[in-house]
């Protein structure tokens, strides 16, 4: 199988029907198909081909989409670039995945025309309109000419063994490319049909065609708005891939910051039936957005709703409860990364799991540093590891892929780095993730157990722990916290909350107070920023080495 030979066939099936939505601009499955293929010809006319690596630097859009699926149709790979990258960053990156085509909208063309001399393998520059009033940088070519002007490339042949790759946001290091097989992630996508009542899920372009026509008869293809970034893979995955394979629709909006009210007058506006998000960063602004709406009697009609997907972030059990008041929905928490998915805790009105508790995925398994499976109940601390569809390895780095693709008993595992232990009844307890790891006195403390026991504080709307150097400790455990608006708390109220929930050493020796807690904008952690925060704000008061 193959994505772009996938679509094509959903064009061919659905072709009527809706694939994109941004604002007032719709695209039909035949259309969607057209504008890719004119890409696509463009990009074969530039001399680009098998394997050629292509970027994407934009916000959330249909043009977004549409490169995608034009660069696939040439048997290419798709780059996906943070938009918050500035010149050094983008540098990296794109020299790092060797890309020969950039397709970037016009708010950041001058960040590419910054570095556009120092990238000697980068041919091909695509301007994507955006309405900002941008210019057409010298030597690029505007996306919609390109469109208009371009013949469609003829649908070829393709191989399942082609290489797909999405790099990691480099939260703990320099971002990585996890390369997969084109084919076998796009079949692992089209699980998704389980979830709509197709089981076993198809595994052949004729199985697909026939289950899209079924859930299109009974009018049960989703429409799905990915309220984080297509540029990391919850949102790309989640909220692309799974619904395109599926023949559904994929709604965006305006992600260059997040607005929740936004978000849910498009899921009125166009019926979504789901809605992927990344954890408490985005689940609590939209649990607010719907409460003050409730108290304004100006309620949002979310009845279409179905699903709500998260992974990649803690997603607490109170946020859950507050949505679930809101709505009969399904509420789907992930435990993945970039190089697999391991668990999952589904969380419905009749059974609200608690934070961070999931059930293990069939072909998943806890180990111990000595790679024996964790017996349930020990309360021993292991890692958690994918045994499904397993990552080929890190783009140009053999090192790292070594560390983290390998075999035990004879079975290729994925080891992203997250701990857990587990309960008698084979549940696992999230932990966090290693690299994050404190040691304090000794002992190793995770910044996620620290951050969900604080969370529970009513004062508390957002924070992130890390450890501060100390002489005595090593490292001290310290908070960074924001309150919710008319809210307040001190230090000692919240060591004293996290005490009655954590063992001793866990709570925080320090609690410092910001008006905003600083995350990425997929809403993952910026551990760095808030390591140097910790630091900064300790040493303002004496506590620092």
């Amino acid at each position: 199988m193959h994505f772009a030979t996938m679509w094509e066939q959903v064009s061919d099936t659905v072709g009527d029907r809706i694939a994109l939505i941004h604002g007032d601009n719709k695209v039909t499955w035949s259309d969607f198909e057209s504008r890719a293929a004119r890409i696509a010809g463009f990009l074969t006319e530039r001399g680009h081909g098998v394997d050629s690596k292509a970027a994407i630097y934009a916000y959330n859009s249909n043009e977004h989409i549409e490169a995608e699926f034009g660069i696939f149709k040439i048997s290419g790979g798709p780059i996906n670039v943070n938009y918050r990258y500035l010149a050094d960053e983008l540098i990296y990156l794109l020299e790092n995945s060797d890309s020969e085509v950039i397709f970037y909208q016009a708010v950041f063309a001058d960040r590419i025309a910054e570095i556009k001399t120092k990238l000697p393998k980068l041919k091909t520059f695509i301007q994507i309109d955006d309405g900002s009033g941008t210019a057409l940088l010298d030597g690029a070519f505007d996306y919609e000419t390109i469109i208009n002007q371009t013949k469609p490339m003829p649908r070829i042949e393709r191989s399942a063994d082609e290489v797909y790759m999405l790099y990691t946001g480099g939260t703990t290091g320099m971002p990585k490319g996890v390369m997969y097989h084109n084919g076998e992630f796009c079949e692992g996508m089209l699980a998704a049909f389980e979830s709509r009542g197709i089981s076993p899920p198809p595994t052949t372009y004729e199985e697909a065609a026939e289950a899209t026509l079924k859930l299109a008869a009974a009018n049960a293809l989703p429409v799905t708005l990915s309220a984080c970034p297509l540029m990391h893979g919850t949102g790309m995955w989640l909220g692309a891939f799974m619904p395109l394979g599926m023949g559904g629709t994929v709604v965006t909006i305006d992600n260059s910051s997040f607005n929740p009210d936004e978000l849910w007058e498009t899921v009125a506006r166009n019926s979504v039936t789901d809605i992927i998000i990344v954890g408490d960063a985005f689940g609590k602004p939209m649990l607010d957005s719907l409460r003050k709406a409730k108290e304004e009697n100006r309620e949002y009609d979310i009845s279409s709703v179905q699903f709500v997907s998260s992974s990649g972030v803690m997603w607490t059990h109170e946020v859950k409860k507050g949505l679930l008041e809101f709505g009969d929905m399904i509420l789907n928490d992930a435990l993945g990364s970039t190089e697999g998915g391991m668990a999952r805790s589904i969380t419905t009105r009749d059974n609200i799991e608690g934070t961070a508790e999931f059930e293990l995925m069939e072909t998943s398994k806890v180990f111990d540093e000595n790679d024996k499976q964790v017996v349930p109940g020990s309360n021993v601390t292991g890692m958690v590891a994918n045994g499904g569809r397993v990552p080929i390895g890190y783009y140009k780095d053999p090192v790292k892929s070594a560390a983290t693709f390998r075999e035990i008993d004879g079975q290729r595992y994925s080891f992203p780095g997250d701990f857990a232990t587990v309960d008698a009844d084979g549940k696992i307890r999230l932990l966090g993730r290693g690299s994050m790891c404190i040691n304090t006195m000794g002992e190793k403390v995770f910044p996620e157990e620290v951050e969900e026991a604080i969370k529970t504080h009513p004062a508390i709307y957002d924070c992130l722990v890390a450890g501060v150097k100390d002489p005595k400790f090593g490292e001290r455990v310290t908070a960074v916290v924001s309150t919710r608006p008319g809210m307040s708390a001190n230090e000692t109220d919240v060591i004293e909350h996290v005490k009655n929930r954590l063992a001793g050493y866990k709570k925080p020796k320090n609690v410092f107070f910001v008006e905003v807690v600083q995350r990425a904008t997929n809403g993952k952690a910026d551990y760095k920023w808030a390591k140097a925060k910790a630091a900064e704000e300790a040493a303002k008061v004496g506590v620092s080495a």
